[in-house]
């Protein structure tokens, strides 16, 4: 056994000094080891597990996280609990691929200058959202968040909210003609303050609905950006979600 280790040591020891050959094995072990994880990629219909409960954006929620992303709060914001225990206790269940597999770009993230987002939906009221954008500082003191309370001063314009929902069906997002046919009108009945939303929520089951802002007179950013923070991470009852392990 000894002489077995010695031979392999000195054979090793010829492969670390030798350049071009240490080259040519550390190719082909990088080569094996990638071709082990893609190929089998090529073999699946799907790399993300279906769970029951996830739809696509409604078109109020489509607006808010676009106000999201352009504002740039993903910068401090992640979207993404790993499945350790001390986020999960922090934040709640870990994040599913699926949660974002609607998302264009996706929001995971990698800074938490401040909390992650992923279940931030319904964890507060629309007030508590309204006076935290407005003024962070006034609920968090420690918080070094800008203020956007401009976001209840600006309209919301979408021009075309049915063209928006067609651009990310040409993306694979599973948006009906139905949806699309009704965008218009779906994004107004959300913010209003007793509207019919029986439509609305036959078509995106769990949207909240209501006014946002405070303003039930305006339809304006600030409506967008909370109907959008109130439904991230709350598509998904986890109560009764089991894993399917036969998918892995």
């Amino acid at each position: 056994m000894a002489n077995l280790t010695h031979r392999f040591l000195e054979k090793h020891k010829k492969l670390e000094r030798n350049v071009s050959l240490l080259f040519v094995f550390s190719l082909l072990a990088v080569l094996v080891g990638g071709i082990v994880e893609i190929a089998p990629l090529f073999y699946l219909e799907n790399t993300i597990e279906k769970v029951k409960g996830m739809r696509p954006y409604s078109p109020l929620e489509l607006a808010g996280r676009n106000i999201y992303v352009r504002e740039g709060c993903y910068v401090c914001h992640s979207q993404m609990i790993r499945p350790f225990r001390d986020e999960v206790e922090r934040y709640g269940n870990y994040s599913l691929a699926a949660e974002s597999m609607y998302d264009r770009p996706f929001q995971w993230g990698s800074k938490r200058t401040g909390p992650d987002l992923a279940r931030v939906g319904g964890r507060y009221s629309n007030e508590w959202h309204v006076q935290h954008l407005t003024d962070p500082q006034s609920v968090v003191p420690e918080s070094i968040m800008p203020k956007y309370g401009f976001l209840a001063e600006q309209a919301l314009d979408v021009r075309d909210p049915a063209a928006h929902l067609i651009a990310n069906r040409r993306v694979s997002v599973p948006y009906t003609d139905d949806m699309i046919e009704n965008a218009s009108a779906d994004m107004k009945v959300q913010a209003e303050v007793d509207g019919d939303w029986d439509d609305l929520l036959a078509r995106y089951p769990k949207a909240v609905v209501g006014d946002f802002d405070g303003d039930p007179k305006r339809l304006t950013e600030m409506d967008a950006l909370v109907a959008y923070l109130q439904m991230v991470g709350t598509l998904v009852d986890f109560s009764t979600y089991e894993p399917d392990l036969s998918a892995r």
